[in-house]
């Protein structure tokens, strides 16, 4: 049963040595999921199974042009009708529709709607011959309406079907998972020798290459798009499920390209999981460099979700990539209207061309601590008792990573909503901490001793444990006890630290020297924040600073505190949060963040500030969701059941819920998940615990309760608290 997800960072490790002695087995129980924390010693990604000889791995840092500076990483151009791809032109705005192909009229609607949007290719699912003869109906409609948007067609289990919808659309998707696979039963097979491995390569070539020929000659360009959830029985068996696996899957299918002298493709490495994502786009562009290859790359989180979440997730794993450099085209995927996910694409592509034309980064330097292919978590101590402390410190900032907020003497005095806004829960008046409770506080502005109200907030917050933190200067003449004194690093060694303090920590901001760096260190700070000064590049950076925090030899929690102006709307705050601190997170670079906006309400930021950590696999603090974004295959109305799902179940934290429209991306898919909701048939769901299905054919009515009584059979439900009214003391 997959592990429930929270601090620990799950990747999906190798079958072991030792399970391929014994010729082509299924796999069961050795092929259960393995939870990799911080300390792992698993081995990395290039000793389970490389593509390549161990000896000619480049240095580790080198996936993209430079990891100081965001320099697009230079392609060839690819051709989709009229669009053209590739490092020499704009970032390609895409969508999917989730409209029945079948049904030319809606789909012509959704194209038109998506393309008036912004989406400059527009991808419509073909499971079979009828979609596919509906596709070209669908292409001439929007021809003679004055449309020219490339469609892309997506291929699942369907060689014959790409051959003949090739014939009118501009793109066709593959997936090396599943393409040759026409039975779909996603069996797990162990090979005994490399003469049976290879077999299937030869079988695959056989059924691929006629599809590749149709392309050639016919100017159509292809995606080798490969999934993390369904890569081949035959790819796991010697790569287990890893980003290894997803670029040798890849990689199998662009030889057989190669072959025959056609080039007009791109790649892509989709995972649900951000940091899989991140780690496997990255391992891609690594292997291309040292084959001499200049294929673009799509990039897209698969099965992101809704909403903020949705949004959130990809900006980390898109925004991460974008800023170095990497990335041609982006689809975010939302289980939302279609035509809904081109604003967050533009906001994402925007960050990508700025940050590129700009030239965002620093000086160069050496960069050491980070092996982008073996993440691991950077190692921090959290704050200790001392003997003379007043009050207790020790949970000012969280093991699985921290959030802070930053609050006014306006918040502190209002009381009961500045509590509830804080995520605290309340008991007779009384401010408790409850599980997404930000850890400590950053006063914008200390209070002054008058203010009655804002100085006993100050206090029951201390009394449960959150941390206070606030401007040395400001503490000197408005004292609060036991509070943190915030100095600027550079001058850390000589600031006058008041007696009311219990502990200092010091702020970066980002163009400190190495000495600075370490002389601020030596202050013994309880945590640093990272704020960076107007017009540096948060990511490279931070990326210097935290080389000289490891030089310096270090161990303090690094918090990120990232702040925007009035002109920055809520989908801006995720997006650059995401892609800035998340592309630091993902990296394990990074005890917590704290982001701050003059105008957006508390709770919305503090929310947003835990969402940003759970969706870096780093803190668990509500349900996860998997969700796909919908398209014509799927068997439900996926907006309004997860809608109805999350309504039910989003109060279970440790827990984390796929809910996929039907099981083409394979059960894999739901490697991060401990329960599947998954259409299995019209009006019928299957369920799951973890990869294996446990319920089959229940009718759409029963289904979520059918869920519920699942999670509660497995001991991971718990009934939702009921807030107490609150009483005034």
């Amino acid at each position: 049963m997959a592990a429930a997800l929270g601090s620990a960072h799950q990747l999906r490790a190798a079958a072991p040595p030792a399970l391929r002695k014994r010729g082509k087995k299924t796999l069961k129980a050795s092929r259960a999921m393995s939870v990799v924390r911080a300390a792992s010693t698993e081995p990395k990604i290039e000793s389970v199974a490389a593509a390549v000889p161990s000896d000619a791995f480049l240095p580790d840092g080198l996936y993209c042009v430079d990891n100081t500076q965001t320099i697009r990483r230079k392609t060839r151009t690819v051709t989709i009708g009229k669009v053209k791809m590739g490092s020499d032109h704009p970032i390609v705005r895409q969508t999917m529709t989730t409209s029945d192909t079948r049904d030319v009229e809606a789909t012509v609607a959704e194209v038109k709607k998506c393309a008036d949007a912004g989406a400059e290719m527009v991808r419509i699912t073909v499971q079979g011959m009828q979609e596919a003869k509906a596709c070209a109906e669908i292409k001439k409609r929007l021809v003679e309406d004055g449309y020219e948007t490339p469609l892309i067609a997506d291929i699942h289990f369907a060689p014959k079907v790409a051959m003949m919808v090739a014939e009118c659309f501009d793109k066709i998707r593959v997936n090396p998972g599943n393409f040759a696979d026409g039975r779909k039963k996603f069996e797990d097979i162990l090979y005994e020798t490399d003469e049976e491995y290879n077999a299937e390569i030869e079988e695959i070539e056989k059924i691929f290459t006629p599809l590749v020929l149709k392309c050639k000659e016919r100017g159509v360009a292809m995606r080798i798009g490969t999934n993390h959830g369904s890569l081949s029985a035959r790819t796991l068996s010697r790569y287990g499920d890893t980003p290894a696996g997803m670029v040798e899957s890849a990689f199998e299918f662009a030889r057989i390209c190669r072959k025959h002298d056609y080039h007009n493709f791109v790649f892509s490495m989709k995972a649900s999981n951000p940091l899989v994502m991140v780690q496997a786009y990255r391992l891609l562009a690594h292997e291309m460099y040292k084959l001499g290859w200049d294929y673009p790359l799509h990039l897209g989180v698969t099965e992101a979700g809704e909403g903020e979440d949705g949004r959130m997730k990809s900006s980390i794993g898109i925004g991460a990539l974008l800023l170095d450099g990497l990335g041609d085209t982006i689809r975010v995927s939302l289980t939302e209207a279609s035509h809904l996910e081109m604003e967050p694409c533009t906001r994402l592509r925007d960050v990508g061309h700025k940050a590129a034309e700009e030239k965002w980064g620093v000086e160069k330097f050496e960069e050491k601590g980070r092996d982008f292919k073996d993440f691991a978590r950077r190692a921090s101590d959290l704050p200790v008792q001392k003997e003379d402390d007043a009050i207790d410190l020790r949970n000012i900032l969280h093991r699985d990573g921290s959030v802070l907020s930053a609050v006014t003497p306006a918040q502190l005095a209002s009381e009961d909503p500045f509590y509830r806004d804080l995520g605290a829960k309340l008991a007779v008046g009384m401010p408790l901490r409850d599980i997404a409770t930000s850890d400590s506080i950053l006063l914008t502005e200390v209070p002054a001793p008058s203010d009655e109200k804002a100085m006993r907030s100050i206090r029951r917050l201390q009394e449960i444990g959150v941390g206070v933190v606030a401007d040395v200067a400001q503490l000197a003449e408005r004292p609060v006890d036991n509070a943190v004194a915030l100095v600027a690093a550079k001058a850390a060694t000589s600031a006058a630290v008041p007696d009311c303090a219990a502990r200092v920590a010091v702020v970066f901001d980002g163009t400190e020297t190495t000495e600075e760096v370490k002389a601020a260190l030596a202050v013994d700070p309880v945590m640093a924040l990272i704020r960076v000064a107007p017009g540096v590049s948060r990511l490279h950076a931070s990326r210097r600073l935290f080389t000289d925090v490891l030089a310096a030899g270090s161990s303090v929690p690094v918090i990120h505190h990232i702040q925007f102006t009035d002109a920055d709307v809520k989908d801006d705050v995720v997006i650059q949060s995401g892609s800035q601190v998340g592309g630091l997170l993902c990296d394990g670079l990074g005890d917590g963040v704290l982001i701050e906006h003059p105008t957006a309400e508390l709770d919305y930021l503090r929310r947003t500030s835990f969402g940003l950590l759970q969706g870096s696999r780093m803190r668990n603090t509500k349900t996860e969701y998997v969700s796909c974004p919908s398209c014509g295959r799927t068997l439900f109305d996926l907006q309004e059941v997860t809608a109805a799902i999350s309504e039910r179940t989003g109060h279970l934290p440790g827990v984390a819920i796929a809910v996929m429209g039907c099981i083409v991306n394979g059960p894999g898919e739901m490697a991060d998940a401990d329960f599947g909701y998954v259409g299995g048939a019209p009006g019928k769901i299957d369920l799951y615990v973890g990869k294996e299905v446990v319920k089959r054919g229940i009718d759409n009515d029963t289904a979520c309760d059918e869920l519920i009584q699942l999670i509660k059979d497995h001991g991971r439900w718990v009934d939702k608290e009921e807030e107490e009214e609150a009483v005034a003391a």
